[in-house]
């Protein structure tokens, strides 16, 4: 990662060893966060993935003033606390706040600098696969997904271009697959195999980084998108469910941020008492199961379903909101799989960090999507940085 540098110091002279002290603390930085640091100059025009202002000195900031209008936003200023340059960057940080400006000071000592620095690195490099993303929308939301986003203004937010397609494209264009797959009926099997051939087809076709399916009305058809979704999903695309839209850009920010596949499934159960939620929906990325068989899909009892073993440990929970303000952000413990016959195929029970009566009174949609690992910390900088607001 590149960290391009830009310093203020006074006009003031300074002890001899100044420069020196400086560069130390640089170095210390930059070996910890595993950056490279790169000066800026008037005629330095490389790409970074984070701009920095070194703040060494106190009495820069008419100089910041100055440079402002060229600075990429948000401002991140750092210091090492010498000089009195906290309190210049305390001053310039107010300053940018009453005048709506985003911004941070980054102070404490080299290892505790690197961390935020790697950090923020990872958010912009979030962002950028967030903007350059084509997502497409097979068939419109399911009818019973009332609360829907503004395409225009997603594009505005994120970048991200939604492509509306005609679900007729997909039925129309299956396209025979083959894969070495559990022992299921063959025909409902190749029917699947067809579909995820199709849905391959057209991703190729618009140039996709994944897709939403209205998949209820294939069951016309005599299947279910339940595999092509998991296995599309295993291979790094973003495949999801009923035509949902925000669960998908949720599980379009997991995967630019975490690099991982995610779990859309509904929220079927919720213990106030032990704040727990059960999870399920009817298909699952095929990398994110310990074990997985075939069943049949659960509202119609038709096509392939997925029913998979995900592995215990800790989880996080997301689901961006329709009004593009909003997110819910949890981390958890997945606690056990579960069996049921009156569930979606897949079942897990998750021990929530969050208060899970957020879920019944200030809820952010339907679809929520659990990553492995313990992502909050990342994710809330990736939303934060796009000034959503986490509801707790």
């Amino acid at each position: 990662m590149k960290v391009k540098i830009f310093t203020l110091r006074s006009q003031l002279a300074y002890g001899r060893n100044f420069d020196e002290s400086q560069r130390v603390f640089l170095n210390a930085v930059s070996r910890a966060a595993d950056v490279t640091f790169v000066v800026n100059s008037p005629d330095n025009c490389e790409q970074s993935d984070l701009d920095v202002i070194f703040v060494q000195t106190g009495g820069v900031e008419g100089t910041f003033l100055r440079m402002l209008p060229n600075m990429r936003q948000p401002i991140y200023l750092l210091t090492n606390g010498q000089n009195n340059s906290l309190a210049a960057a305390m001053e310039i940080l107010t300053y940018l706040k009453d005048n709506g400006i985003d911004g941070e000071i980054i102070h404490g000592g080299a290892e505790h600098a690197a961390r935020r620095i790697s950090q923020l690195c990872k958010v912009n490099c979030a962002r950028r696969k967030i903007a350059d993303m084509r997502l497409g929308v097979i068939g419109k939301p399911s009818d019973w997904l009332i609360s829907l986003p503004d395409y225009d203004k997603v594009r505005q937010l994120f970048g991200t271009e939604l492509v509306d397609i005609n679900l007729e494209q997909l039925t129309n264009n299956r396209r025979q697959e083959s894969r070495q797959l559990p022992s299921w009926d063959e025909k409902e099997k190749q029917k699947a195999l067809c579909l995820y051939g199709g849905a391959k087809f057209l991703v190729d076709k618009y140039r996709l980084d994944g897709f939403t399916l209205r998949c209820f009305d294939l069951l016309q058809t005599d299947t279910t998108g339940c595999l092509a979704l998991a296995l599309l999903n295993s291979e790094r695309l973003v495949a999801c469910c009923e035509g949902d839209i925000m669960a998908m850009l949720s599980m379009a920010v997991i995967r630019a941020a975490c690099g991982s596949s995610s779990f859309q499934a509904n929220p079927s159960r919720i213990d106030p008492e032990k704040n727990h939620v059960v999870f399920a929906h009817c298909t699952l990325p095929l990398d994110m199961t310990e074990s997985y068989k075939f069943d049949t899909h659960f509202e119609s009892g038709k096509g392939i379903a997925v029913k998979g073993e995900m592995k215990k440990g800790a989880v996080t929970v997301l689901r961006l909101s329709a009004d593009l303000k909003h997110y819910f952000l949890s981390g958890g413990e997945l606690l056990y799989n579960l069996d049921e016959k009156h569930l979606c195929r897949t079942q897990i029970a998750v021990r929530l960090d969050e208060d899970v009566n957020c879920l019944l009174r200030r809820p952010c949609g339907n679809h929520h999507v659990i990553c492995y690992g313990d992502n909050v910390s990342l994710l809330e900088d990736v939303l934060d940085s796009y000034m959503l607001t986490r509801v707790r």
